[in-house]
């Protein structure tokens, strides 16, 4: 199949990322992590001393930047920022920078042109909703928030984070609220996705549930 689009939508945590990354090496198609996008913008926002409630300003910042994946990497103005956009504090912040329009016009350009050029799988929030609504494929994984929370804290302790799981708990029960009840292209599942809950699944679980349902 020429220029396969795969989308997978879920809320914070609930594993998309990982999950989109071993199916696109399964299928040898190109993985686009969509919500390192958006981190992306709101780094360079917090690297600016630029207020994130301030929207004008971090539409002037997402207007000025070039975002790129190559080889699995997140390319910021031509530098890779993988682990750079992972922290805390992006990620309290990363949702009020998404929810804002005209970065998400935007980013949505730059989703959709990579997926004119090749077979790709997206993870976002909206990709089979609003981005791709005519992808071939769309999932969308859930868990509890307290799964996901504690999916997140070990990642974070790994990496040397001292933070606690309620504090994660928290910050992705916000980042719902917020990602849910936002006016433009919110997180909602698309009427023809199938879903799948991770609660207590392993990620070779889901992958194998993920591609079973795909021919190609």
């Amino acid at each position: 199949m020429n220029n396969l689009v795969i989308a997978v939508d879920g809320p914070a945590g609930a594993g998309k990322s990982t999950i989109a990354k071993i199916v696109a090496e399964k299928l040898n198609i190109n993985y686009i992590d969509t919500g390192a996008m958006y981190r992306a913008i709101t780094y360079k926002c917090l690297e600016n001393k630029v207020d994130i409630n301030n929207e004008e300003e971090v539409k002037k910042i997402a207007k000025n930047t070039n975002i790129d994946f190559k080889d699995n990497n997140i390319y910021l103005d031509g530098k890779i920022i993988n682990e750079e956009i992972r922290t805390m504090k992006v990620s309290n912040n990363v949702s009020n920078v998404a929810k804002i329009k005209e970065v998400r016009y935007l980013m949505v350009d730059v989703q959709r042109e990579i997926g004119k050029r090749n077979s790709v799988i997206l993870d976002g929030r909206d990709i089979g909703s609003y981005v791709f609504p005519n992808a071939h494929y769309k999932f969308f994984l859930i868990a509890t928030p307290q799964e996901r929370g504690s999916r997140r804290h070990r990642e974070l302790i790994e990496k040397g984070y001292e933070v606690t799981i309620d504090e994660i708990i928290n910050d992705i029960i916000k980042r719902d609220e917020i990602d849910s009840n936002r006016e433009f292209a919110p997180l909602v599942k698309a009427t023809d996705a199938i879903e799948i809950d991770t609660t207590g699944k392993s990620i070779n679980e889901v992958v194998e549930l993920v591609v079973s349902k795909i021919n190609i």
